[in-house]
């Protein structure tokens, strides 16, 4: 029986600060029997003296231990054979990019262990950041709207607030937007900007933790219908609105007839086509919370933001991509940014985007890896949620039959290779390959 589990060092970007296992965690399945190597680091957000403390060893290299336990992909270089990985692969939808990181592991004959697909038996996910991504996703998008007001001559109480990863903490961060919210309450916003309306994509974790920020500044839920509604929603200068948009306002059957079915709709995307467009000019901030699979519509076109752009400054001045799928469902995103260099502007006129908050267009925010700007915080919550499967997943005899594997149901879920083999949920990714 393996007691032995590695903690890596997160290498793939330079701000990745998040743990997947807290000290407070490796203490309690060191008392166990477990022995943690936890390889050394200069940007932890935990330090190694903590993690000392706890009973685990600090090292230079995890070559000794047989389970290793990341956040972020792994390159390619560093797998070693019959080892078992478990972090965020990002590859159950056949991302091209990853594809040669997954060969490397089944050239290795390694297991993978996908956080992402960690669920239970209605697939509801349990082990994720989520909620961290939306709250920093919010925190952004709303510093971003205050910026890019900034720079078109707007003086605006949004520009109080700072990027999420300039805080001390989560605590910190939303006291900031409150105060911002009280000041609006009280001298209210700029007239030209009237009414602010944040639209929110999705109703899983995501969206919950950006509507969690939203909700620290005086506001007013709409549905979708109002938005639209004749007499419109009125200028009040005191509140924002906001609106969250389900998978009926995202999308419509392509015939224009048939009601919308939201299991005939997951089962036949095909079928579908994009009505999200009709909001988009009433909105001043989207936030894209929402899962998505190049199978559905995009819900934000190039050519509709050329078309929208054609006829003037629009009212949206900031997409917030928490989603952040490459030329995804807002086809303008073209990569996931960077905690250093975090929006962009996407001229429509011209399909080029331009790094900051200056030119003629619209501003996305797509930091790829938004709970790392809240990394104590987000890594608190997900080693919490990661912790009654530790154990099981240290101690599994990974030689044994894919059928006689002893692990709990939702890991089992989750293993996407074993002994380098797609498993059986997993081998649609072999067209992929």
């Amino acid at each position: 029986m393996n007691q032995l589990v590695g903690i890596r060092n997160e290498d793939k970007y330079v701000m990745e600060k998040r743990v997947p296992v807290i000290p407070a965690h490796v203490k309690k399945l060191s008392q166990e029997g477990i022995q943690f190597l936890v390889q050394h680091s200069p940007k932890r957000i935990i330090g190694h003296e903590a993690y000392e403390e706890s009973g685990a060893r600090i090292v230079k290299s995890l070559e000794d231990a047989p389970v290793i336990i990341g956040v972020k992909e792994i390159p390619s270089t560093a797998f070693e054979t019959n080892k078992t990985y478990m972090f965020f692969s990002h590859v159950i939808k056949g991302q091209k990019h990853n594809m040669p990181m997954l060969k490397a592991m089944m050239e290795k004959k390694c297991q993978l262990i996908d956080y992402e697909k960690i669920e239970n038996q209605e697939n509801k996910r349990l082990v994720f950041f989520g909620r961290y991504a939306g709250l920093a996703g919010m925190i952004n998008s709303l510093w971003s709207f205050g910026q890019r007001l900034q720079a078109q001559g707007i003086e605006n109480p949004f520009a109080e607030i700072r990027q999420t990863h300039t805080y001390h903490s989560l605590s910190d961060a939303m006291h900031a937007v409150s105060r911002v919210g009280n000041h609006i309450s009280q001298y209210g916003m700029p007239e030209s900007i009237l009414p602010v309306v944040i639209g929110f994509t999705g109703y899983g974790n995501v969206s919950k933790g950006a509507q969690e920020i939203a909700h620290l500044l005086p506001s007013i839920e709409i549905s979708p219908r109002q938005l639209l509604s004749k007499g419109g929603i009125k200028p009040l200068n005191n509140v924002i609105y906001k609106v969250v948009f389900k998978e009926e306002d995202l999308s419509v059957h392509i015939n224009g007839i048939e009601p919308f079915d939201l299991q005939h709709y997951f089962q036949n995307p095909h079928e579908y086509r994009n009505n999200f467009e009709q909001y988009i000019p009433a909105l001043s901030i989207l936030m894209n919370c929402m899962y998505w699979d190049a199978k559905y519509p995009r819900i934000v076109t190039k050519d509709f933001l050329k078309s929208l752009y054609a006829k003037g400054e629009p009212k949206l001045k900031v997409i917030g991509d928490v989603t952040c799928d490459p030329d995804g469902s807002i086809e303008c995103t073209h990569k996931g940014t960077e905690i250093e260099d975090p929006v962009f502007v996407y001229n429509p006129a011209t399909g080029k985007p331009t790094s900051g908050f200056e030119g003629k267009g619209i501003l996305v925010m797509a930091v790829d890896i938004l709970p790392s700007e809240l990394p104590y915080d987000a890594s608190v919550g997900f080693s919490e949620a990661l912790f009654p499967y530790l154990k099981a997943i240290i101690q599994a005899d990974y030689s044994v039959p894919y059928d006689q594997l002893n692990l709990p149901g939702p890991i089992k879920k989750a293993l996407i290779l074993h002994h380098g083999e797609l498993t059986p949920p997993y081998r649609y990714i072999s067209k992929y390959l």
